[in-house]
């Protein structure tokens, strides 16, 4: 697939970048995607959940009241999950929710995102973008020019620029990452891409 090369105006610089058909158009993974996204869903998790169980709780051992001869049920104590203010039962325990993925599938979840943007016309690409200074109001200027403020996008540059970052870090709809830390639930939560020149060399180095 060839694209033309935008400039931060909107305009065609002339120049073309062709797509490498092993990253942006294999036959796409829908369980690869699935097995990655949930991955990284997990890995986000913090597991700090805890309850308290009847050893936890405050309240005495003693057994409340006789064992025979009242009628109730047989009561151990007051800490028991069953009773008012006792333990729970089976509580939540502090736990970490992730769990290994190997590599191939990995890479293989991210080019099926990227073949299913490209499919979808999705993807833009942008020349090289720098800034002189963190101003979210030029950054949304050339959204604005490429047409992609209305809509969730994700901008792909090929290193940190932290001018680029801080500027687009205030805008709800926009995120800012490098191309090595490209990963398929953003690619697949955002409705464009918009990928820097010197970013595309780097995924596909990447991916391939």
């Amino acid at each position: 697939m060839e694209l033309a090369v935008l400039n931060t105006q909107g305009a065609e610089t002339g120049r073309t970048v062709t797509l490498r058909d092993e990253v942006f158009g294999v036959t796409p993974s829908d369980h690869a995607i699935y097995q990655d996204v949930r991955q990284i869903l997990a890995n986000g998790r913090q597991g700090t959940h805890k309850a308290k169980e009847r050893g936890e709780v405050s309240g005495s051992k003693k057994k409340p009241y006789r064992q025979k001869g009242t009628g109730n049920a047989r009561p151990g104590h007051k800490r028991s999950p069953i009773w008012r203010h006792g333990g729970r039962a089976f509580g939540p325990r502090p736990r970490d929710y992730g769990f290994k993925l190997n590599k191939k599938v990995k890479r293989l979840a991210r080019r099926s995102a990227l073949t299913y943007k490209a499919q979808d016309n999705q993807i833009t690409i942008l020349e090289n973008l720098s800034m002189d200074a963190p101003k979210t109001k030029n950054f949304k200027s050339i959204l604005s020019a490429l047409k992609a403020n209305e809509t969730k996008v994700l901008v792909v540059l090929p290193e940190y620029s932290k001018n680029v970052y801080l500027s687009g870090r205030n805008l709800p709809k926009a995120q800012v990452v490098r191309a090595e830390d490209l990963n398929t639930y953003d690619i697949l939560n955002a409705d464009h891409l918009l990928i820097c020149e010197g970013a595309v060399e780097k995924i596909e180095q990447q991916l391939s």
